[in-house]
């Protein structure tokens, strides 16, 4: 008596930890959980975009000004 009592706990446990494992994959993974991710992943891309458009504006001043100062000192470029 007391093994089926053991392992209907057992089994009911099981179920019930299994039901609420799938129950979160589904919610995570459901349209509200993939609008999440997707508002999140498309902010991380604009602050990258946006660092990147910095770098390149700072490089390109300063191939600017390289290029506008000759290395012998002479007169710049035109």
């Amino acid at each position: 008596m007391f093994k089926r009592a053991f392992w209907l706990t057992v089994g009911t446990g099981l179920g019930v930890g299994a039901s609420l494992w799938v129950s979160r994959r589904v919610r995570r993974y459901g349209p509200a959980g993939v609008a999440k991710a997707a508002r999140a992943l498309q902010a991380d891309v604009r602050a990258a975009l946006a660092d990147g458009r910095v770098a390149m504006r700072e490089r390109e001043a300063e191939l600017r000004r390289a290029l506008s100062q000759p290395p012998d000192g002479g007169a710049p470029r035109p």
